[in-house]
């Protein structure tokens, strides 16, 4: 692996574990045992390696949360990818999510990119919306679809944050990411159709599953 591609990856991994505020250029030289003067011939910045973390995110969410492929998957397999893309999301890109308000105050440029990217996976999360109507999975009036979209962008987005908030010592784990996408299916099982309910059920069941097994308290 390139020492660039070193950096970005090891950054990511100490802004998951100890929070991007806490780690310097300095730390991510010496955790990857390389001279700070290396790590600036690639980056001058941390600011610069955020945004090709960033980057990282960006193509994962574009193709994670892609439009429903009609031809090839029914609408509760997409629903499946859909909350796969949103766990692995919210757990690889963790940091950005928990300091996301103090990430892009400092970084005016990364703002509007990050402001461009999610008003597009917004229209795509609506379109997705009408779609699943449409077949008859769900059942909305398309007055509300778009503020539905939005509200469940805001679960996803705010989560990590919120959860942070709740807790004095605790770091986020996979177990409260699910939390998060449990409180996704619970905001969708209100518009869910009758005939789609079974499934659904199963697919709720599946994620309570995954929480349960990480051990802890119900939620």
């Amino acid at each position: 692996m390139k020492t660039k591609d070193r950096i970005i990856l090891a950054s990511r991994e100490l802004f998951n574990e100890h929070g991007e505020r806490a780690i310097t250029t300095n730390h991510i030289a010496a955790h990857l045992g390389i001279s700070p003067g290396n790590l600036y011939y690639h980056f001058r910045n941390k600011e610069e390696i955020i945004r090709c973390i960033y980057k990282e995110y960006e193509n994962y969410i574009v193709e994670a949360f892609r439009p429903l492929d009609v031809e090839n998957e029914s609408d509760l397999e997409f629903l499946v990818r859909y909350l796969d893309g949103m766990f692995q999301a919210m757990w690889r890109f963790r940091f950005f999510y928990a300091n996301l308000t103090d990430i892009l105050t400092r970084d005016k440029e990364l703002h509007q990119r990050y402001l461009e990217v999610h008003r597009r996976m917004t229209e795509v999360a609506a379109n997705n919306l009408r779609l699943l109507r449409d077949n008859g999975t769900v059942v909305v009036e398309d007055k509300y679809i778009e503020d539905l979209a939005q509200t469940l962008k805001q679960i996803v987005t705010c989560w990590i944050s919120y959860r942070n908030a709740q807790m004095l010592e605790s770091s986020i784990t996979k177990r409260e990411i699910y939390k998060g996408v449990l409180r996704v299916l619970i905001t969708f099982r209100g518009i869910v159709s009758e005939a789609a309910m079974p499934e659904f059920d199963r697919i709720e069941r599946q994620y309570r599953e995954l929480y349960d097994s990480l051990g802890g308290e119900p939620t």
